[in-house]
This record gives structure tokens, sequence and C-alpha cells, in this order.
């Protein structure tokens, strides 16, 4: 792998497809053969020159911008070349092709996924928790989400977990001195307050696991799926929660048969919403494929809106079959439970209990007491939108939203699962820290383990494997 990245590579920048500008991108130790090649002159480090492309035979490809940035002052830290050229397929396509050309005699070869910033990442030009962040702010699909990867992309995250480490640093040093030096009287720990230092970091800690928990719900979103018998509304209810007409809505009972999904934000996170069949025994074939493939989403998700028909709440079979969906319902999956159809007018049914919030919408649920996750029932009207709100509030307390500040950045749940090991580390060591003397050697060890795990997230410490899975998963030219 590392031979590979010796090698200077090129591509195009820009996603695939017409427009007005493409780019393409070179990055090699030494460039010049290919800017005098392409350009036909040398160029002025870091100054856009426009000038026409040429062909191995002197024609032109085209007229552009090129600019040439020589190392380290570049993205990826060697010589970088970029050619802004007009965006057809077939025009970026002949241009990458004249600089491969251009550069076969020094093993000019296209770039991988992810392999500019890959570059960047081994030159020190960032860390990788930046890098990541690069292609999270590509991938954001709110302006909340875009704007924390930009601060993780600055280096906010990274500061905050290098603090945390050089306060891990400093306590293992304090740790280290007194197993170099046991004769010594002084106890170096008591006198350093090691206790103190101890329950700061681990304070500290649980305030950046709290910022990285919202940056990753950012990042990732929450996975919705909306089940319930046929025609309780849930269709109805994605168009509203999508302000759209996505799925197909009739009084025919079972005429959402497959699948659909919509991505929607609240507060800027993205809700990644699934409409599903109508849960019921005795469907036929078709849609009894659907039922299953419900179930397959209901099994992954990160929360499941149960939904009701008001209307038929007096109906003893409707209520069983509800309880019998209920039943099947996984256990670890948070489940709201959301009556629709307030709308229709009249009382509810002296089945159905009397309401007990009437101020925000919250009734307790008519399924003998609740089905036990906590979560209180709303009412709503899917087609008024009266209580939409009021669900939107509960999936992000659900999902453990908070008010976003401004200093939020976004993590990754790679990040989120390294934080908690250093938690866990941290916790032992507290436990080893009360018996000093006796346990000294193992509370060093779970203070290195705790830096280790620190270190993955900038990646100071971390895989081979890991790195390549991260950087695959970039697009082409970044």
């Amino acid at each position: 792998m590392l031979a590979r990245l010796d090698q200077p590579i090129a591509a195009i920048a820009t996603a695939p497809g017409r427009g007005a500008v493409g780019i393409v991108r070179v990055s090699a130790k030494n460039i010049d053969a290919i800017v005098q090649a392409v350009c036909g002159r040398t160029l002025k480090p870091r100054e856009a020159t426009y000038l026409p492309f040429r062909a191995a035979d002197g024609s032109t490809l085209d007229q552009g911008l090129a600019i040439h940035f020589p190392a380290p002052h570049s993205y990826t830290g060697e010589d970088v070349l970029e050619l802004q050229a007009h965006g057809g397929p077939v025009v970026l396509q002949l241009l990458l092709a004249r600089c491969l050309e251009a550069g076969a005699s020094m093993a000019l070869r296209v770039a991988e996924p992810g392999e500019f910033t890959q570059r960047a990442f081994l030159n020190g030009k960032l860390d990788l928790a930046q890098a990541e962040a690069v292609a999270d702010l590509i991938d954001a699909s709110t302006e909340a989400a875009a704007r924390s990867a930009t601060r993780s992309m600055a280096g906010e995250f990274s500061r905050e977990v290098h603090a945390l480490r050089d306060a891990l640093v400093h306590l293992r040093m304090l740790v280290e001195a007194t197993l170099d030096f046991p004769e010594e009287e002084i106890d170096f720990l008591q006198k350093a307050d090691a206790h103190g230092q101890l329950e700061r970091l681990q304070a500290n800690l649980a305030r950046v696991m709290q910022r990285a928990h919202q940056g990753a719900l950012l990042r990732e979103g929450i996975h919705v799926v909306i089940a319930g018998q046929p025609n309780a509304g849930k269709s109805s209810l994605l168009n509203a929660l999508a302000g759209a007409e996505l799925a197909i809505v009739t009084p025919i009972a079972g005429t959402t048969r497959d699948i659909v999904r919509q991505t929607i934000q609240i507060e800027g996170v993205p809700l990644h919403v699934v409409d599903t069949a109508g849960l019921r025994e005795g469907a036929e074939e078709v849609e009894q494929i659907g039922i299953e493939r419900a179930w397959g989403q209901i099994a992954k998700a990160d929360a499941v809106v149960f939904l009701h028909d008001l209307t038929r709440a007096g109906d003893a079979g409707y209520r069983e079959a509800d309880a019998a969906i209920a039943a099947k319902l996984p256990g670890d999956v948070p489940v709201v439970e959301v009556w629709n159809k307030v709308d229709a007018g009249g009382a509810p049914t002296p089945a159905l209990p009397q309401r007990g919030r009437e101020e925000d919408g919250e009734t307790p649920s008519p399924l003998g007491g609740g089905l036990g996750w906590g979560h209180p029932g709303l009412t709503l009207s899917a087609k008024t939108g009266q209580g939409l709100d009021a669900l939107r509030q509960k999936l992000l307390e659900i999902a453990g939203w908070q008010a976003a500040p401004e200093g939020v950045f976004i993590a990754r749940e790679r990040h989120l699962h390294a934080l908690r090991r250093v938690d866990a580390h941290l916790m032992e060591a507290a436990g080893l820290l009360s018996l000093q003397a006796q346990s000294l050697d193992l509370l060093a060890e779970e203070l290195r383990l705790a830096q280790n795990a620190l270190s993955e997230i900038t990646g100071e410490f971390s895989a081979d494997d890991l790195l390549g899975v991260i950087f695959s998963r970039f697009c082409i030219g970044k």
C-alpha cells in the first residue's frame, strides 16, 4: 500500500454529469513535467492562470484555469495541479486522459476513492477526524450537519480529543513516576491530587461524549418506521411529515405493499421515515411479501411509530389485532403509540381511556396500560396536521437530541465507540486508584489503554485496515 502511495495520482474531482465547470486534479511529488505538457508553460504558485489545455500534438482540448500548488502548501502535501475546464463529461475525460498520458513516464495513475484525502492525512495536513469530516461535509443532508462538519474539519473535535489526551498523559506520568521510584517517601499521586485530576478528566470526557453524540445524530439521523394495521393512515402520516404526496393514499386496505422511504429534517436532524405495508393476518401473497418487509424494517429501526385508528378504538377486534402486533414488536426498539384521525370528530369511545394531557396531545395507551416502552401515546391528524409537532419532538426526545448549541461537531459511530471505551477504562482506573500501591501496574495499563482509544479518533494510533475502510468510502477525486 505504501508503494502505491508514492505513485502520482489524477482524477476528475467534480461529480459525474454535465455542469458549467469541472475539475481535474493531479497530485505528485514533482509535477513540473505534467504542468509543462498540459499547460505549455510554468505556472506561478497558487495563482489561477487562464490558458488553453494542450493535447499531445499541440492542439487545444479546452480553455480554462490552471492552478499549481507546490508542496507542502497544498491539500495533499504534495505538488498539486488543478485544471478547471468546462464541465462536460467528454471534455473532462479527455483532459484526464491527457494528464495520464503526460505523466506516463512517472507512472501517473487514476486515484482510488478518497486517496487525495488519505495522502493529506498521511502527510500531516489533516488528522483522521478532520479527514472524515471532509466526507461528512460532502454528504451532509442538513444545514446543521454541514456546519458541524465544518467545525470538525477545522479541528474543533480534534482539539477536544487532544485536551483529553494531554490530561491523560499527565496522569500517566504521575503513575509511572510512582512506579519508578517506589522507595520515595513522598506519595506522588496524593500530592499531585491524582484523584481530582481523574475526576476532572472523566467530567470533561462526559461533556465531549455528549457533544459527539449530538454530532453523530446530525450525521446519521434517526430511522423511523411507521407501522400499524391497514388504513390507520400510515401513508398519510408520511405525506404530512414530508410535506409532499409521496405515498398513494386510498380508502382501500392494503394499498401500500412495499417500502416507501423519505428523508426529512427536524431541527437539523435528518429523519429517515419509512412507510410500510399494513400489518394484518390473512393477506394475499403479494401483500404478505410487503408485510414481511415491514417487519424487517421494524427490526432495524431506531424508533417505531405504532399508528392506531382513533375512529376504530371501540372495536374489540381492532384492539385485539393491535395487541397482537404489539406483542411482536422488538423489545429493544423504542415505540411511540400514535392515535390518528382525531379530526374525525365525536368523543372517544368508552373503551378509550381519558386523555392525560390535553395541552400537548398526549393520551394514555388504550392497549391495557401501555406497551411498556415508557413513551406515552399521542393523538394527531395526518390530514390536518394537528399534533404533528408533538410527534416530531417525541422522536427527537427518543433519539436523545437536545437543542443544538453552536459548538456541536460532527462525529461518527466509531468515535462514540472509542469514547465509550475511554470512559470504561477511566472507570476501571478510578477503582484501582483507591488501592494505589497494590494495583499501580494495573492502573498504568488502564490509563494506557484509554490513551490508545483516544488516539484512534485522530489517527495517531490506527490500524491500516481501518484507514482502508474509512477512505474507501470517499468519492473519487477527494
